[in-house]
């Protein structure tokens, strides 16, 4: 029985990094779903107006604004951050005394109750991270709020021979921002949450194996 409870732990142990790194990409199921435009409302009686409820103010053009519209998301991000800090000590001590030459204390000598030391530290350290997305996304309006600011979001899945890629987005946008195109940079999403995920062998080819996730988690060096 002892020995049973020991696999049964084992066990446990192994899949807690699995079940630890699935809740972390706990992501809900609709975060990136696209948006459809409301049912359209029938169309008024023609009134005899030059302009009837559906047209476009040529103010605005083709520019998505409504709920389903769709806008492209020009993606430019590119991060660079570093950092450095160094840090250096020296300390350095003597101490002698010249003992009597008659009474008890001269049997010691000048060597006997002499003394010194020295410290030295230093420490160096150094950091670098560099992150470069590029490419497009096109995404659908979900929400329109108030003050004229749009949500969008969206994905785009590419299915390889060797795997999936996927490309999540979704963020906060400003009507003024966004091109005659309908195009809009990625640095100008508010709220941005971009995510570039893959899946397949050539995913797993580049991440620990499950074992040795485990022991990476429990070792204290």
């Amino acid at each position: 029985m002892p020995r049973r409870l020991s696999k049964a732990a084992f066990l446990i142990l192994l899949a807690v990094p699995t079940a630890v790194e699935a809740k972390k990409d706990k992501i809900a199921p609709d975060a990136f779903a696209v948006t459809m435009p409301d049912p359209a409302p029938p169309a008024p009686p023609a009134n005899g107006s030059i302009f009837q409820g559906s047209y476009v103010a040529l103010t605005s053009g083709g520019r998505a604004g409504q709920v389903g519209d769709i806008l492209t998301i020009q993606l430019v991000e590119r991060t660079i951050a570093a950092k450095s800090n160094s840090a250096g000590t020296t300390r350095d001590g003597s101490i002698g005394l010249t003992p009597p030459t008659t009474g008890p204390l001269s049997l010691f000598n000048p060597s006997d109750v002499a003394a010194g030391g020295n410290q030295n530290f230093k420490g160096k350290g150094d950091a670098a991270q560099s992150n470069t997305l590029s490419g497009e996304v096109s995404v659908t309006v979900a929400a329109v709020y108030p003050n004229g600011t749009m949500l969008v979001k969206g994905e785009k899945l590419l299915t390889l021979n060797r795997g999936d890629e996927r490309v999540q987005i979704s963020g906060i946008v400003r009507a003024i921002d966004i091109s005659p195109d309908n195009r809009i940079l990625s640095t100008r999403v508010a709220n941005a949450h971009i995510r570039y995920v893959g899946k397949g062998e050539i995913a797993r080819a580049s991440q620990q194996g499950w074992l040795q996730r485990f022991f990476s988690i429990i070792s204290p060096f």
